[in-house]
C-alpha cells in the first residue's frame, strides 16, 4: 500500500474553502446548504439572442410560420422552463417562483430575435439558473419551430445580465465603453 504525502502548499490549498460552492472539502458534488440563509426578494434578468435569415424573421414577425405563433409558444415554453428549472440542472434547489416575465425583441437590422427573461421569488437562494433556463428553452423554441425554414439559426449572448438579494446584493453586467 503507498501512501501519498502532500506539500505544506497544497495541503493548506486543499483545506481552504473551494469558490465552487457546488463541491465539499473532498471535492465531491453536492447541494449548497442554504437553511441558515434569510430569505429576501430575489431578482435575476438574463438575455439572448437567436440570429435567423431575414425571411425567417419575417415569418415570425407576421405571424405566418408554419407551426403558429412562434414567440407566443416561445413565451410559454420560457416560463415552463423556468418553473421546471431544478429538474432539468441537477444542484438547483427547487423554487417556488413569484414571477417570471418574457420579453422578445425583434431586431430586423441584425436579423436577430433578443430574449430577455425577468424571474423573482421570495427565498433563499437566487433565481439566475432559472432566468438562465427561460431564455435559452424561449431560443430553442424559436429555432424548433423555425428550422424547417433556416438550418442557420444561431444563438448567441446568452447570461445574466444583473440580480438582485441576498446576501451579495446588486449585481448589474458593467457597461461596455
Amino acid at each position: 500500500m503507498t501512501v501519498t504525502t502532500l506539500s505544506p502548499q497544497l495541503e493548506a490549498a486543499a483545506a481552504a474553502p473551494s469558490p465552487l460552492t457546488h463541491f465539499d472539502a473532498q471535492g465531491q458534488a453536492h447541494m449548497v446548504d442554504v437553511g441558515a440563509k434569510a430569505s429576501t426578494q430575489r431578482t435575476a434578468v438574463a438575455q439572448g439572442r437567436i440570429t435567423l435569415q431575414p425571411a425567417t424573421l419575417q415569418l415570425v414577425a407576421s405571424g405566418s410560420a408554419k407551426k403558429g405563433d412562434v414567440l407566443g409558444v416561445a413565451r410559454i415554453a420560457a416560463i415552463m422552463a423556468a418553473k421546471k428549472t431544478s429538474d432539468l440542472i441537477p444542484l438547483c434547489h427547487p423554487l417556488a417562483l413569484t414571477r417570471v416575465a418574457v420579453d422578445f425583441a425583434l431586431l430586423p437590422e441584425e436579423h436577430a430575435i433578443v430574449c430577455t427573461a425577468t424571474v423573482q421569488t421570495v427565498g433563499q437562494t437566487g433565481v439566475e439558473m432559472e432566468a438562465l433556463t427561460a431564455v435559452q428553452v424561449g431560443l430553442l423554441t424559436i429555432y424548433d419551430m423555425c428550422k424547417a425554414a433556416d438550418k442557420t439559426m444561431s444563438m448567441d449572448g446568452i447570461r445574466v445580465l444583473e440580480k438582485h438579494g441576498g446576501k451579495s446584493g446588486s449585481w448589474v453586467v458593467p457597461v461596455q465603453a
